[in-house]
């Protein structure tokens, strides 16, 4: 999802030299040598924009659901290595046939950070209070579109109904969108739990102090004891505190931690990471799930209306230049609509190799000829089309330049217009666009509902009732993985063969540690987990 803009007072919160070429000066001997994890000490967490909110329901970038996560347990927890749904807050779960009630049955003892209970009548409040929020829960108000009520069959049993069928509303339980809040909670404002105030949760970890574009403070709860089943340990979590830093500029966060003033920082650039492979330092890498960078086709616009040109465009990227030439080894070539890390992707990267020569032939043979400048005209149309995007990650710019020249090679013409988020927000709302660049974070192959389904975003402008709804309607449907994978196998092939979107990178995420931090690892959607990190 996108960060927010930078903020101008964190510029200067780490101001130092930065010892870029010294790693080894501040890294300490090897992290195999730490021994056992190790409980207390404050982690010093860089990270590359201030939160827009911390209330876990109604958080939408990357930077607020790093910080959030910490605070706020879900009724479940998804594995990262096989997208499984497990148990946290809730033992075990059902849903009936058609997906439209799934009813968790809780565990004892959790409790949230004002002493009262995890109980199926704080299940309740919290999924009506979110749903209340309406679009200030822009994750949650999606995974609840449908949702029609909770009912208190007994203490421990909580069932949760939709209108309709919700497949994907299991993962969804164990986002942190859904993370179950307080009753108490709801007695404050959404604008002050967004600040900290009243944000009570049962979480391994509970607010201490907020200072605007500088840095969140995160204490230990004391005596918590129901984590995750995935979660490496149970128990308390290993750190006293949790001190994210908002260190804006790229160079600052990592000289800071090349220096020693931060114990890990998020975001690394690629033309950063090698400094942190070695000399003391590691990284940890995951690639997000979900939908990856792509050009999304408004089909209705220019030259987009002709399918056989945006197969041309499909053909004429070279993915793997992209990965190689602006990105690093750490980075993949798409190989569909869904990256590689998101449960039921299809491997389609045989229909997304790079074909100059496919792609030349289609354009021959739809009427398209090269004019001097080596762009195509049919009928006194120029073969044109602009994207739209925002530079919320480092290096869209210099993709998009590279996909620019890739594309001039089979004479499309393709215009970059950079954007703020918000104005690419505005402009996509309106339908204004040729391409949209950008990608989507969930474990999940139901985002892509959200993106291309008529009764959704779509975002390719599509007319309702065509295969690709049906394909998305029927993923959605049942939670059973034999029934469902064949819809969602479906609905990225119809989205590639007909190139509603042209694929091109997976986003994937870069922390860099110093010999001191341990453990600091990712959930299934890439988010930072840190109940198990550690200080030596």
């Amino acid at each position: 999802m996108s960060h927010l803009p930078r903020a101008r007072p964190a510029a200067a919160l780490l101001a130092l030299p930065l010892l870029l070429t010294a790693c080894s000066t501040a890294g300490g001997e090897p992290a195999a040598d730490a021994g056992p994890p190790k409980a207390g000490g404050t982690l010093r967490m860089g990270i590359s924009s201030a939160p827009d909110c911390i209330d876990p329901q109604q958080t939408a970038t990357n930077a607020s659901i790093n910080v959030s996560r910490q605070l706020a347990d879900s009724l479940t927890d998804q594995d990262p290595k096989t997208g499984d749904i497990r148990p946290w807050l809730a033992e075990k779960w059902e849903s009936n046939a058609d997906s439209t009630a799934f009813t968790f049955h809780l565990r004892s003892a959790a409790t949230f950070s004002d002493g009262s209970p995890v109980d199926a009548a704080a299940v309740k409040t919290s999924f009506d209070g979110l749903k209340a929020l309406g679009t200030k829960a822009p994750l949650g108000y999606g995974y609840l579109a449908a949702y029609r009520g909770t009912t208190v069959v007994d203490p421990r049993t909580a069932r949760i109904e939709f209108a309709a069928p919700s497949a994907q509303f299991l993962q969804a339980s164990s986002t942190v969108s859904l993370a179950v809040l307080a009753p108490a909670a709801f007695r404050k404002t959404p604008e002050q739990r967004c600040q900290g105030d009243g944000l009570i949760a049962s979480g391994p970890f509970v607010f201490e102090s907020l200072k605007q574009n500088q840095e969140i403070v995160l204490a230990k709860r004391k005596s918590y004891a129901w984590g995750s089943s995935l979660f490496k340990h149970q128990g308390e979590a290993y750190l006293d505190k949790i001190d994210y830093k908002i260190v804006p500029e790229p160079g600052v966060r990592t000289g800071s931690l090349a220096s020693g003033q931060l114990d890990a920082v998020t975001d690394v650039q690629p033309v950063d990471e090698p400094q942190f492979a070695g000399n003391g330092f590691s990284e940890n890498i995951r690639t997000n799930p979900g939908v990856v960078f792509n050009l999304h086709a408004n089909t209705t616009r220019g030259v987009l209306t002709d399918e056989k040109v945006r197969k041309a465009v499909l053909k004429g990227v070279d993915r793997a230049e992209v990965v190689n030439t602006v990105l690093t080894p750490n980075y993949k070539p798409a190989t569909s609509i869904l990256g590689s890390a998101t449960p039921l992707v299809s491997d389609l990267s045989a229909q997304l190799a790079y074909d100059p020569e496919g792609a030349a032939a289609l354009l021959d043979g739809d009427g398209w000829v090269a004019a001097a400048d080596g762009i195509r005209t049919k009928n006194g149309q120029r073969l044109s089309a602009a994207v739209v995007f925002s530079p919320v990650f480092n290096q869209n710019r210099s993709v998009l330049e590279l996909v620019q020249q890739q594309l001039r090679k089979i004479g499309f013409d393709l215009k970059i217009e950079q954007h703020t988020t918000a104005e690419t927000t505005q402009i996509q709302l309106a339908g204004n666009y040729d391409f949209l660049w950008y990608n989507v974070t969930r474990a999940d192959p139901d985002i892509l509902r959200g993106q291309f389904s008529t009764k959704s975003g779509n975002r390719s402008k599509l007319a309702p009732g065509n295969p690709l709804d049906a394909a998305l309607d029927a993923q959605s449907s049942t939670v059973d993985t034999a029934k469902r994978k064949p819809a969602a196998d479906e609905a990225q092939k119809l989205i590639i063969e007909h190139a509603y979107a042209i694929p091109v990178f997976e986003l994937t995420q870069v922390v860099a540690l110093s010999s001191k931090a341990h453990a600091v690892d990712f959930e299934a959607s890439s988010r930072l987990q840190l109940f198990d990190a550690w200080l030596s």
